[in-house]
């Protein structure tokens, strides 16, 4: 029985003091787990990228580079041969005279990995949409009208992918489930929540920030070719502090992971014409 699974993480990597301890455990806590492909958000600095690439046990990484840091702060990681891999620009990305530059400088997209599994193609999206920082996300909102063309132009992408490819979007949506950008942009885009009823907020509060902000915003969506005994699991992660590398206790990041499972029947193999 094939079995892929995918964890997403927004790993707060900004520079500060304590973010490279967190990212060394992140990579000895990835490399003790099993998953097929680890989704990264926030890499803001080439020096996390590389720490990650020389602790994990991931052969294979997929990002765009860029000047500070992966475009997008967006690294793939696999342990799956990467048969390609590109990045798409988000055409709007926040206004430069609103917070949402730092957005802007970042240069938010989406970067689409391909691969094979047991004769499956495979496309991974990892994304990270520009944050909403007035924690207003209804019509006529100037971030959330931002927000909207970002989904839009990712259902677009999501759209052009091949039928026969298990297409799975993960990232930091900045956008909350059940909300109209929400219940949009699953239905332009036809993916699937496994989580859709879970209202738990997947970021973590914090002192002195109102509570509007502390919303479900991460996700793994999936859309799937017809599989034999298909069947998908999804779960939060890291949800409590760990041990740092420095000594310290403290969360992994301000985000919560999100893992997705994936098995389906060997016959699916035989069913496929030539193979």
């Amino acid at each position: 029985m094939p079995v892929f699974s995918l964890l997403t993480f927004n790993t707060y990597g900004v520079p500060a003091p304590g973010t490279s301890a967190r990212i060394r455990t992140l990579s000895h806590t990835l490399n003790a787990e099993g998953h097929s492909v680890v989704c990264l958000q926030e890499i803001q600095a080439h020096i996390y990228r590389r720490l990650i690439e020389t602790t994990t046990n991931f052969p294979h990484h997929a990002y765009e580079p860029f000047i500070h840091c992966p475009k997008g702060g967006l690294l793939t990681l696999s342990r799956l041969p990467v048969e390609g891999h590109e990045f798409e620009l988000f055409d709007k990305r926040g206004l430069w005279y609103t917070p949402a530059l730092a957005d802007w400088i970042l240069h938010k997209g989406m970067l689409v990995t391909r691969l094979t599994v047991h004769d499956l193609p495979v496309v991974i999206i990892n994304t990270h949409l520009t944050a909403n920082y007035m924690g207003n996300w209804g019509r006529g909102s100037l971030y959330a009208e931002q927000e909207y063309h970002q989904l839009m132009q990712l259902a677009g992408l999501v759209q052009a992918q091949p039928p026969e490819a298990l297409v799975i979007v993960a990232g930091d949506f900045n956008v909350p489930r059940g909300s109209w950008l929400y219940e949009t942009f699953l239905a332009e885009s036809r993916l699937h929540d496994p989580l859709r009823d879970n209202l738990e907020p997947t970021i973590r509060p914090r002192p002195g920030i109102p509570a509007r902000y502390f919303m479900p915003i991460d996700y793994v969506l999936f859309r799937s070719p017809p599989l034999p005994g298909c069947r998908v699991e999804s779960r939060f992660r890291f949800q409590e502090k760990v041990t740092l590398s420095n000594g310290r206790r403290d969360h992994l990041s301000d985000h919560i992971g999100i893992e997705l499972c994936v098995t389906w029947d060997d016959s699916f193999r035989d069913a496929r014409p030539g193979i």
